[in-house]
């Protein structure tokens, strides 16, 4: 046998070990093989790690924005080249099916491309002035050390979205990937490396949330924070930067739903519903977790539901023939499974899936039966509460008014859908649903890089990511006045 991979954290140029050591195992979700010991890093390596990104700054944000836009450039080809590999070590530690986990590495590859072009745009403006002879101009500044914590689910395209508008406005980074997912960050992490990044500007600190997420938040030479995960942990993110007036970003929660009309193309509807209910194992924050159907067609597309449904394949995402991984652990399997008697106790009905996989190949890893519950109602728990796995509840409605009432009608507000054919109400909803995206005839997961990414109410906090809205959390602005008239003038004071 091989010996097992040891890897290191990358601090101030180097790839070093946790200060005092240690290390923790990090296994395939979907068989329990071993992948490998990565570092549980501590207080001493946060300190270290934003000390060297302090001492980077001064050095970045006055490397003129468009080389820094080269450096991205730099980081996309890179990416492109080692896609493959990268997706496959994705798939060993996330789950995730092949072709998905490609589509992760693509997102970091369009992000590096579109942030590298935003070094010759990170526009001002330029104002008329109250008084004679005088300029008026405002301009963008880095803020400094950016801590960026990141999920699994998502373990190279979320780190994309928050390092490269990050460091393409001129800030030096500290990242923190999900205990789950340490090899994707460090894989991506190596492309900077290679690309030529100067040392401290982007630095990566593995372990956990107690032990490195919440000493990072801490910090007081870190500037603002990056947060993505769930909501219990994003409100103590967020009361911890509140202490120290830090500016923090929060994508947290979704309880996402597809509404289906009496009108819609069915066959397109269900190809939308499953990819959005199913991919990724449910383990998406814009995943549909309600199915919103008009009553005319509410059977027919149970019926159709349930014929796709059975015909889905769980196995292992790097064999070609796999429509559904794992979950994310046995953890998340356990809490997943939880909620089936809390349908039950509700007064739902289980339509197929409801129970754990481990036959044959399954046995092993953390696969759960994709899953369709029937008679749900707007207020049981399943209609309301984020289950992050392959359970899709299906509420029965009678008019348009009453499927957006039913959309809008929980703490979340991330993605919504609508497959209709009629243009008059795609355009009431589009007005109408309160998410901070919404799709017409499509599923409610494909958001594109170069559009704000983010939701309303328990959703976030009210940032956005990617496109020009991260450019807005990750700088501040600078008022600039410019008077060369020769003497003093006094702006709103009479003459």
């Amino acid at each position: 046998m091989s010996e097992t991979p040891t890897y290191r954290n990358y601090i101030a140029g180097e790839w070093v070990a946790a200060d005092d050591g240690r290390t923790s195992e990090n296994h395939d979700p979907a068989n329990g093989d071993l992948i490998g010991l990565f570092p549980r890093s501590a207080q001493a390596d946060v300190d270290r790690a934003v000390a060297a990104a302090k001492a980077a700054y001064d050095g970045w944000r006055r490397t003129p924005a468009p080389k820094r836009g080269e450096i991205l450039y730099r980081v996309g080809r890179l990416l492109e080249e080692r896609k493959e590999d990268i997706a496959r070590s994705l798939t060993r530690e996330m789950g995730k099916v092949l072709v998905e986990a490609r589509g992760d590495v693509q997102e970091a590859i369009d992000m590096a491309y579109y942030m590298a072009g935003e070094g010759r745009r990170l526009f001002g403006v330029i104002v008329p002035a109250e008084l004679p002879n005088k300029a008026a101009y405002g301009m963008r500044e880095p803020m400094g050390v950016v801590a960026c914590v990141t999920p699994w689910n998502f373990p190279v395209a979320i780190p994309s979205w928050k390092t490269m508008a990050a460091l393409i406005a001129g800030n030096t980074v500290v990242l923190k990937p999900a205990t789950d997912t340490p090899l994707s960050a460090l894989k991506y992490v190596e492309v900077f490396a290679d690309a030529g990044i100067p040392a401290g500007v982007l630095n990566l600190v593995m372990g956990s949330g107690s032990e490195v997420g919440m000493p990072l938040v801490r910090h007081p030479d870190v500037a603002a924070i990056s947060f993505t995960g769930s909501n219990e942990v994003g409100r103590e993110v967020n009361v911890e930067a509140a202490r120290n007036l830090k500016r923090v970003t929060l994508e947290l929660g979704g309880k996402n739903a597809i509404i289906v009309m009496d009108d819609a193309d069915l066959d397109l509807a269900v190809d939308g519903i499953l990819w959005s209910a199913f991919g990724t194992t449910g383990q998406r924050c814009t995943a549909c977790s309600r199915l919103i159907v008009q009553r005319g067609v509410a059977r027919d597309l149970e019926g159709r539901l349930l014929d796709r449904i059975a015909s889905l394949r769980l196995g292992h995402g790097l064999e070609s023939t796999t429509d559904v991984g794992p979950l994310i652990n046995a953890g998340q399997q356990k809490n997943v499974h939880s909620y089936m008697e809390v349908a039950r106790q509700d007064g739902a009905r289980i339509l197929c899936g409801g129970e754990p996989a481990s036959d044959g190949a399954l046995a092993g890893g953390s696969f759960y039966k994709p899953t369709l519950l029937g008679g749900v109602t707007p207020n049981m728990r399943v209609a309301q509460e984020e289950i992050f796995g392959p359970v899709l509840s299906m509420i029965e409605v009678g008019t348009l008014d009453e499927a957006i009432a039913v959309n809008n009608g929980t703490k979340y507000g991330l993605s919504s859908s609508i497959f209709t054919r009629d243009v008059n109400a795609a355009q009431t909803a589009m007005r109408e649903l309160a998410t901070g995206i919404v799709y017409i005839n499509a599923g409610t997961i494909g958001a594109e890089i170069q559009l704000p990414f983010g939701g309303t109410r328990g959703t976030g906090n009210g940032h956005r990511e990617a496109g020009l809205g991260a450019l807005e959390f990750f700088t501040e602005w600078k008022a600039v006045y410019v008077d060369y008239s020769g003497k003093l003038q006094r702006a709103q004071i009479d003459a």
